[in-house]
C-alpha cells in the first residue's frame, strides 16, 4: 500500500511517501480502507521524536482517520464490513489501509460527510472532553480560548458557545479572530497588538474568566492564569508555542484555581465507554449541522509533508486533511 513513512526521528521534510507493508486485521481490531486522515500538531512532533510517546521506527504517522471497514477482527461486535467509521489510530493513519482497535472506532451517521468527520475526532474530541469532563463548563460562564483559530482552538470556541458559555477568542491576527467570531466567539483579543491582561479585565469587568483553554503554552499561560476568576480552571491542552511554561503554584492558590491536564488519546484508551458517548454526541451534532468543522486545506497523500508543515508552522485556520490519492487502492 501507499503510505507516509517515518524511517527515523528527523525533521518533517525527511518523511518518505512510498510502498509500505499493508497491515492485517487483528483480534479486537478493524481493518480500514482509509479515505481521509486528519493532520494534527502531535503528528509533526511524533515524527521528530518530540512527542510524549515514541513509536518504534519505521512507522506510519497519522493519529486519526475516516474510512470503510474492510475486515472485522475476531471478538469484535457492533461493526460490519462496509461500515463508515472514524477512528483514533495513534499512528498509521497516513496510509491507504490501517488497523485500529475497535473501541477507538466510531460509526459515522449517513448524513455526515466522511472526509470532514475524518478530521474532527481529535480536535472536537479533545475540546469536548476538556470543556465537559475536565472543566465542567456551565452555561453563562466565561471561556477564554487561546490559539482560537487553530484546530482544537476553533473547536473549543464552537463547542463553548454551543454549551452556553460566553467565549472570548484570543489569536495572533485579526483574520484569525474574524474566523473565531464566525464560530461563536462573543469577544476577541489580538495578543500581538493588544494588552492581553488589560483587555481581559475590560471584557470581564475585572472579574476574570472562569475557564482558560490553552493549547499554546509559552508566554501566554502565566498571564492567562493571572486572569482567572475565583475558582477558575486552566485547561492544559498543549504547547504549540514550543515552550512548556512553568506555572507558579501561588497563582493558583490566590484564586483557589486549578490547572487541569487534558490528554484525550490516553483518556480514550482508559475509558472508552465514556468517550464513545462523547463522540456519538459530536457526530450527531455534525450530522444535524449544529457543528460545522472548518476545513483549512485538503491535501492529497503525495503532499503529506507540505500538509504537516502547514500545521506545524501554525498557518492553518481550522483543520488540515489528507485524502488518499487512489481511494480504496491497496497496492
Amino acid at each position: 500500500m501507499k503510505a507516509v513513512i517515518c524511517r527515523e526521528f528527523a525533521p518533517v521534510d525527511a518523511l518518505e511517501i512510498g510502498a509500505f507493508a499493508a497491515p492485517a486485521v487483528a483480534p479486537g481490531a478493524l481493518l480500514i480502507d482509509v479515505r481521509a486522515a486528519g493532520v494534527n500538531f502531535p503528528d509533526g512532533l511524533m515524527v521528530q521524536g518530540k512527542y510524549q510517546t515514541k513509536p518504534p521506527v519505521p512507522f506510519v504517522p497519522g493519529s486519526e482517520l475516516g474510512g470503510i471497514v474492510r475486515a472485522v477482527g475476531e471478538g469484535v461486535s457492533g461493526f460490519a464490513v462496509g461500515d463508515r467509521i472514524v477512528a483514533f489510530s495513534g499512528t498509521g493513519g497516513f496510509a491507504q489501509q490501517a488497523v485500529v482497535p475497535a473501541p477507538q472506532a466510531f460509526p459515522v451517521p449517513a448524513e455526515a460527510d466522511l472526509v470532514v468527520a475524518s478530521g474532527m475526532l481529535i480536535t472536537y474530541g479533545t475540546s469536548y472532553h476538556a470543556l465537559k469532563d475536565r472543566a465542567a463548563l456551565k452555561p453563562g460562564e466565561t471561556l477564554l480560548v487561546l490559539g482560537a483559530a487553530g484546530g482544537v482552538g476553533l473547536a473549543a470556541v464552537e463547542l463553548g458557545a454551543l454549551m452556553g458559555a460566553r467565549v472570548i477568542a484570543a489569536a495572533s491576527t485579526d483574520e484569525k479572530l474574524a474566523l473565531a467570531r464566525e464560530y461563536g466567539a462573543a469577544e476577541t483579543i489580538n495578543y500581538t497588538t493588544e494588552d492581553f491582561r488589560e483587555r481581559i479585565k475590560e471584557l470581564t469587568g475585572g472579574k476574570g474568566v472562569d475557564v482558560v483553554y490553552d493549547p499554546v503554552g509559552g508566554d501566554l499561560t502565566v498571564p492567562a492564569i493571572k486572569s482567572l476568576a475565583w475558582y477558575g480552571r486552566l485547561l492544559v491542552v498543549g504547547f504549540a508555542a514550543g515552550q512548556i511554561p512553568q506555572i507558579p503554584a501561588n497563582l493558583l492558590l490566590l484564586k483557589s484555581a486549578s490547572a487541569v491536564g487534558v490528554l484525550w488519546g490516553n483518556s480514550l484508551r482508559a475509558d472508552p465507554v465514556h468517550h464513545a458517548g462523547n463522540i456519538a454526541q459530536l457526530l450527531d451534532w455534525l450530522a444535524a449541522g449544529k457543528i460545522k468543522p472548518e476545513v483549512d486545506t485538503i491535501f492529497p497523500l503525495d503532499r503529506a509533508v507540505e500538509a504537516i508543515n502547514h500545521v506545524m508552522e501554525r498557518r492553518a485556520q481550522g483543520k488540515v486533511i489528507l485524502t488518499m490519492t487512489a481511494e480504496g487502492d491497496t497496492q
